[in-house]
């Protein structure tokens, strides 16, 4: 398989996804809320130039199980 910039997005994007659905399923344990818990990262880019006007809103949703899945993917990826 080659390795390359998309293949590695692909993949850091697929462990995020199944952390956060691995903590999703692990709320109801009050033991593990240090691993459940979500920070939520906002960023809003906007301008108004007189030809074009933009407004952005960017959110993503981080927990400490999604980051061990972006850690173990970009592993994976490196073990190809």
């Amino acid at each position: 398989m080659k390795k390359n910039a998309g293949v590695l997005i692909l993949f850091i994007l697929l462990g995020w996804l199944t952390g956060t659905w691995i903590a999703n399923l692990l709320q109801p344990v009050k033991a593990l809320s240090f691993l459940t818990t979500s920070k939520m990262l906002e960023w809003s880019p906007q301008a108004n130039l007189d030809i074009i006007n933009y407004d952005i809103n960017i959110e993503f949703k981080l927990c400490l199980l999604g980051l061990i899945g972006i850690i173990t993917a970009v592993w994976l990826y490196r073990r190809l």
